[in-house]
């Protein structure tokens, strides 16, 4: 990654910046394992839409086999309830019960990991290495370009003020 030639007035904030003696490889390092961490966010999501939808599913099946009996077909209706409705999705449980033990098991670890890495190395700083890429893309001094939100306010309020 190449190092920003911003100024510190310009620059990312005291919280997005490397501390004296870390290295390149060390702050790409610790991006890929950030990066690593927001797969495992998204995982999470699409597990909680997978539990989600596995509810309604369910839900819905129900209000289907009540409407195959009042349709006249009671033997079938009985035989779908029997057989899927409120049945395990894994052998012994149910869709919260695969979240719960995500959770608390493989994403609580990783977690967990990647906090320890941040904090050994950076001092518990988040998103060094995409606070440095933000450097190397912007254009500095454009509009809409700014380092911090900050800078956007005063921008904006000097360009209100006819100070731009």
């Amino acid at each position: 990654m190449r190092r920003s030639s911003a100024t510190p007035a310009d620059g990312p904030d005291a919280a997005h910046q490397r501390g004296p003696g870390v290295s390149d490889a060390t702050v790409e390092a610790l991006g890929k394992l950030s990066e690593a961490l927001e797969v495992v966010e998204h995982a999470r999501g699409l597990l909680y839409g997978f539990h989600r939808l596995t509810g309604k599913a369910d839900l819905a099946l129900g209000e289907a086999v009540q409407m195959l009996r009042e349709a006249g077909h009671v033997e079938l209706g009985d035989d779908i309830e029997r057989q899927i409705v409120g049945r395990n999705i894994i052998s012994g449980r149910w869709s919260f019960q695969v979240v719960e033990d995500y959770d608390d098991g493989y994403y609580a670890e990783f977690k967990a990991a990647e906090k320890r890495a941040r904090d050994e190395l950076l001092g518990g700083k988040r998103h060094v290495y995409e606070a440095e890429m933000k450097e190397d893309r912007r254009t500095h001094g454009q509009e809409h370009h700014e380092a911090r939100p900050e800078l956007v306010q005063n921008s904006e309020r000097d360009h209100l003020s006819g100070q731009s």
